[in-house]
């Protein structure tokens, strides 16, 4: 039977740079579903997205990443779902099509993107242990989000697929980047404070010994990826 994936894109204030993340995945044959959760934006990323009808948008307070993906995967009618952040650029459906497809055919369970501009410790090693954009089981999410901090959530992830002992593919993404935290709020010290933040979530979701287990034990779980 084949695999039926809802795509989730949490969003926060991203009006500038949801649509082209939109265009890459709307009418994507790989995908039964697109949901964006706007995480309360205080711009007009709800209407940006409005104007994609076949979207699913639902608004909620300012939670957080955690909170805005646990309500997408509510909302989610698959067995599968892909993750994407907002504000990617480069992005196309020749992109989203190599993630799905190592979990499509069946050669992996999970599938994560290495960026363009992961940091270089993460493109040297070929896994980027954070990355935002994901496909995997949804049952894999279904337990432990409650009282996660907004920024563990990616660490939880990865602690449920090693415990599962779930094959991973990386696929690289060598046009796809995101952009700077410091080029999108303005300032450097406004980046390196919300750089700050992400990190203090991660490490209240795992310590840093676990951190550095999990690059050891997901480099292991790879498999070779082909197209």
């Amino acid at each position: 039977m084949p695999i039926e994936i809802s795509c989730i894109i949490p969003a926060y204030n991203e009006a500038p740079r949801i649509a082209r993340v939109l265009e890459a995945v709307l009418c994507h044959p790989g995908l039964s579903q697109v949901i964006v959760v706007d995480d309360g934006s205080s711009d007009d990323t709800a209407e940006v997205v409005a104007r994609y009808p076949s979207v699913r948008l639902i608004r909620q307070a300012n939670m957080g990443k955690t909170a805005a993906v646990a309500a997408g995967l509510r909302a989610a009618t698959s067995s599968h779902v892909l993750l994407l952040d907002s504000d990617l650029a480069g992005l196309t459906g020749v992109h989203v099509s190599q993630l799905l497809a190592p979990v499509m055919k069946g050669r992996a369970d999970v599938a994560i993107s290495l960026r363009r501009n992961a940091p270089l410790l993460w493109r040297l090693i070929g896994l980027d242990y954070i990355s935002g954009e994901r496909v995997l089981p949804r049952a894999l999410l279904q337990q432990g989000l409650n009282g996660l901090p907004s920024f563990g959530l990616e660490v939880h992830m990865n602690r449920a697929m090693i415990h599962a002992g779930l094959r991973l593919a990386v696929v690289s993404w060598p046009e796809v980047e995101s952009p700077f935290k410091h080029a999108k709020l303005g300032s450097w010290a406004k980046g390196l404070k919300a750089d700050a933040k992400m990190l203090r979530d991660m490490f209240r979701t795992v310590s840093v010994s676990e951190a550095g287990a999990q690059i050891f034990s997901m480099r292991r779980m790879r498999i070779p990826t082909r197209a």
